[in-house]
């Protein structure tokens, strides 16, 4: 009887890069080890970072590793806080730009850990671990920025930028409802302005249920999650180790 895999699973954020081993129930063998996200941040500090990681951990026969950004095919069309210089909201460097564009990093990350290797948005791995595969599901992931995915019965659909549109006066859902506004605003009229997010999204997406999760969804005022609807449901931040198993069945690996 064959031996079902063990996962690494790492979930890589504008601040933190989060990892651990799962097996195939999704039960953590390792605690979940958390670096802060080095900077400057080329491909293969990255690489080097994640396998630094791998190495304190338990074996694994796989990886899964959720990275920000536009990602296809486990290449990378655009990712926004690893071009920068020392983080999100600084400066982007041209060099790291160039560097990133266009990376086969689920190749690079492959190599690196001698590992078949999935790479997929990090909301997208964030949601395999939350969805129940039943209709239309969005995933909003509450943060550095706003990360989104959406399943549609259980399978990935191809990923939208959402964090990139503007929302008013020429500001990002990114920006609107990201940290740095949260911190700024304070946690109820951040709230206030993440139903209005949830609000605008509604008639686009006519979803079936509504997943907010990253490490703010924690954040919501108990008020605004009473307006919110029984559609719309908050999960833990954990879920986005948990998803490296679920994401397998999921999404199909390329390579």
């Amino acid at each position: 009887m064959p031996v079902e895999p063990y996962t690494l699973a790492v979930d890589c954020g504008g601040s933190g890069i989060k990892a651990s081993v799962l097996d195939a129930a999704g039960t953590l063998h390792a605690p979940p080890v958390r670096v802060p996200t080095p900077y400057p941040l080329p491909p293969e500090r990255l690489a080097e970072t994640i396998a630094g990681i791998a190495a304190g951990l338990p074996p694994a026969q796989r990886a899964t590793v959720g990275v920000p950004g536009m990602i296809r095919h486990g290449v990378v069309v655009a990712t926004p806080h690893y071009v920068t210089r020392s983080g999100p909201r600084t400066a982007v460097v041209p060099e790291l730009l160039a560097a990133w564009q266009g990376c086969d990093v689920r190749a690079l990350l492959a190599e690196r850990l001698g590992l078949p290797t999935l790479v997929l948005n990090d909301a997208e791995v964030h949601g395999a671990g939350v969805v129940s595969g039943t209709g239309l599901e969005l995933v909003l992931t509450l943060g550095t920025g706003l990360g989104s995915a959406l399943f549609d019965g259980g399978r990935i659909a191809p990923h939208l930028e959402l964090s990139h549109a503007p929302v008013r006066w020429g500001t990002t859902y990114d920006a609107y409802v990201g940290e740095h506004e949260r911190a700024r605003l304070g946690d109820a009229l951040w709230s206030r302005r993440v139903r209005k997010v949830v609000d605008g999204f509604r008639p686009v997406f006519r979803w079936d249920r509504l997943y907010l999760g990253g490490g703010n969804s924690r954040r919501i005022t108990a008020s605004t999650l009473d307006r919110l609807g029984d559609d719309v449901v908050v999960v833990p931040n954990q879920a986005g180790i948990v998803g490296g198993v679920r994401a397998w069945g999921l999404a199909e690996p390329h390579g």
